[in-house]
């Protein structure tokens, strides 16, 4: 590491331009190429899976073009009023002739009294664009929004809804890093007293944060990559590019402190707190890239494009930064701080104010304390007990957007289970299968949970049949889940029974839910192998059986709270509403995988960097108090500085106006908070003081056979010895 940082520092202008060389080259081959992002929750083996098979052989389906919908309601009156006829036709007329429209199915036809409500009072057509969803530009949607919406007048409410529509809802602007990177200056600058200093961590993580999102985009072309894996790649990157910034920035100053040259106090923090940042890093890939392990390629391309955004964010941390640290000089340091070390000369740093008295009042009632952290942590995690994983679709938008109106507006007029049919699909062998799918339409009709059954369509060649049922529940309420099973186990098994008959069941709800039942059933797996590779790695480093096991119980107590607060907003709805997130509604299937990676990678963060120093001390005095009583003292504070920069940043994405990515970031905040806050400063240092000298017991035949690693080796401490300067070299340090 010490060799890496003093060529940068060396060839500092020739790092910063390679940097920025690479920076500029992705982003320039990403807007040549474009990006080709999926979301294909289909796994292959799976019942709505087969279904979808099924419908793409048989129909020769393709995904053909987006349908999106238009509703209007009134609430006097009836749709079919004459001059509510005329407004809207006349709507229709004009968005059929819109570019990309390639059709417009309304209700006052000859065939569209089922487009018609019950009551009378609402109604609805289908626009049918001529390209996929991911296709359409967002102009020609906008332009389809607006002049549906054009016909709104009193007491007649217009909407639209549809994936085409709800491109118009997407916010362009990347407001959610801007206010993220500028609430990380601010905080940086608090901690530092120094305009240069806290530019650089910022300077650095969007460097190369702005060069793994460029990359992810090509990534996309050469594997599944989902939509939402850019953002998520942005808001890991900035948080913990900043963070890894900030600890060498802090190590850099500390040694400019003691008197090093500024040369000599970027290599030896480059040395020291690098090694410390890439390990960290290091534990966060791993945990990333065990998705791979679910063998689940929408998955795949998240975790690679997650890790991608890490490895370059720690390679410029240990790489561009010293190259910027020794751009800077002494520039890193306040004014003040340059003028005390000028005419003082080096002073002992010795651990003072609110981070020494609490490490003293943890070591003193380390029982009470420790108890309290984990009340707390349990407490916030219950919530996750009634964990429901589901789709979550646009009756989950804010309210007032028009892709929720028109979802509502369907519901309360034809039934919330219009929002989210079930599809059957059979492949039929012969006269008895034919027979038996006509008598189906009839038999789900009288089933439980049913509320329509559309007629039975069969593909040109005969042999491949499909049906739409419409359930009388929401799509991702539980009910819908449960006839879903019903009809699998107990309804179409009888309907098949005496022929060769295969029904399967897929649409929406069926898709997310045996997607959830997938990743479910490896869920186990995946969070053994991601605990156990991580337990190894900080065996490898701190040489001790307790600093391992109490990192693996601190961050699945870390990940359990985490998700007791996402569950609270978002399935039960406590605020979502009021932060414009929208209705409550069920969890993503694919959130936990991901959501276990991040926050575990990151949870190993804190707890290296605090280790790391108990270690140090531990290593030097045996004396266990002492190694903890120091170091939380030392390294609480720049802990507590980076842990709001990241909590910062990923409240920051709430405001990104995606449900998803703001699930992330409510996640990814509480738990850095309770990391940082509870585990890492009260629950972990108490733990440690009741545990003594155990805490680094190794057996002896397992010390002998493990490879001796070091994250951080000691610092050599020198007392440094005043030094009197002439008022000239007082100016020039101080500059």
């Amino acid at each position: 590491m010490a060799a890496i940082a003093r060529w940068c520092i060396r060839h500092r202008l020739v790092a910063v331009l390679l940097w920025l060389l690479a920076f500029g080259g992705a982003t320039a081959a990403t807007a040549v190429a474009g990006s080709a992002y999926s979301n294909d929750y289909e796994v292959p083996g799976t019942e709505s899976g087969r279904a979808t098979a099924l419908l793409d052989a048989g129909f020769h389906g393709g995904r053909g073009g987006d349908t999106d919908t238009v509703v209007w309601r009134t609430d006097a009156g009836s749709v079919r009023a004459p001059d509510i006829q005329q407004r809207m036709s006349k709507a229709l007329g004009t968005v059929a002739k819109l570019p990309g429209v390639a059709s417009v199915t309304g209700p006052y036809g000859r065939d569209g009294g089922a487009q018609i409500s019950a009551d009378g009072h609402t109604a609805y057509a289908t626009v049918t664009f001529d390209r996929p969803a991911d296709e359409i530009p967002e102009a020609q949607a906008r332009a389809v929004v607006d002049t549906a919406r054009a016909a709104s007048a009193d007491g007649l409410q217009v909407a639209v809804g549809g994936s085409a529509a709800a491109l118009t809802e997407t916010s362009s602007a990347h407001l959610s890093e801007i206010v993220g990177v500028v609430v990380a200056a601010v905080v940086l600058f608090l901690a530092f007293g120094s305009l240069a200093a806290s530019i650089l961590p910022i300077v650095t993580a969007v460097v190369s944060v702005g060069t793994a999102y460029a990359g992810i985009g090509l990534l996309s072309h050469a594997m599944t990559v989902a939509d939402f894996a850019p953002m998520l790649g942005l808001l890991i990157g900035l948080g913990v590019g900043i963070d890894y910034a900030l600890f060498i920035v802090t190590r850099h100053r500390r040694g400019l402190r003691q008197g090093l040259s500024v040369d000599e106090a970027a290599t030896r923090a480059v040395a020291t707190t690098g090694r410390a940042v890439v390990f960290a890093g290091a534990t966060v890939c791993i945990a990333l890239l065990g998705m791979l392990i679910l063998r689940l390629g929408f998955l795949n391309g998240v975790a690679v494009a997650a890790s991608l955004t890490v490895v370059l964010t720690v390679a410029a941390s240990v790489t561009l930064l010293p190259a910027l640290l020794s751009l800077i000089g002494t520039r890193a340091l306040s004014r003040r701080e340059r003028r005390r070390l000028a005419e003082h000369g080096p002073q002992p740093e010795l651990p003072t104010g609110f981070a020494a008295r609490w490490s003293a009042f943890v070591e003193r009632r380390p029982k009470l304390l420790g108890a309290v952290a984990a009340v707390v942590m349990l407490v916030l995690a219950l919530p996750t007990f009634s964990l429901h994983l589901g789709t979550s679709d646009q009756g989950n938008n804010p309210a007032k957007s028009t892709t929720r109106t028109a979802y509502d507006l369907l519901a309360d007029g034809f039934g919330p289970g219009v929002n989210g049919p079930l599809t059957l699909a059979a492949k039929l062998d012969g006269a008895d299968d034919r027979l038996a799918m006509e008598r189906l339409p009839d038999l789900l009709r009288s089933s439980r949970g049913v509320a329509s059954v559309g007629p039975v369509t069969y593909n040109a060649s005969g042999d491949t049949a499909v049906l739409t049922v419409v359930p009388d529940s929401a799509p991702q309420s539980q009910d819908t889940s449960a006839l879903v099973d019903r009809l699998r186990h107990e309804v179409l098994p009888g309907a098949e029974k005496g022929t060769s008959l295969d029904v399967h069941v897929g649409g929406v709800t069926a898709s997310y839910d045996d997607f959830a039942g997938v990743i479910v059933g490896k869920l186990p797996l995946f969070v053994g192998v991601v605990i156990t590779l991580g337990c190894v790695l900080l065996l490898l480093a701190f040489r001790s059986i307790g600093i391992p096991l109490k990192a693996a119980a601190m961050n699945v107590a870390a990940v359990a709270s985490a998700f007791g607060i996402v569950v609270a907003v978002f399935q039960r709805g406590w605020g979502s509403e009021l932060l414009g997130l929208g209705a409550s509604g069920p969890i993503e299937p694919f959130l936990p995988v991901i959501m276990v990676s991040v926050l575990f990678g990151l949870s190993m963060d804190y707890q290296v960097f605090l280790v790391s120093r108990m270690y140090e001390e531990w290593l030097e005095t045996g004396d266990n108090r002492r190694a903890v009583r120091v170091g939380l003292a030392e390294t609480s504070r720049v802990i507590n500085s980076a842990a709001v920069i990241m909590i910062s940043v990923f409240l920051a994405f709430v405001l990104s106006g995606e449900r998803v990515i703001a699930m992330f970031g409510i996640a990814l905040a509480a738990a850095v908070a309770l990391d940082a806050f509870v585990l890492r400063t009260l629950l972990v240092p108490a733990l440690m003081h009741l545990l003594g000298g155990a805490n680094w017991w190794l057996p002896g035949w397992l010390d002998r056979r493990l490879p001796r690693i070091s994250i951080e080796p000691p610092e050599c401490r020198r007392a440094t010895i005043p030094v009197q300067r002439t008022s000239e070299q007082v100016d020039e340090l101080v500059g």
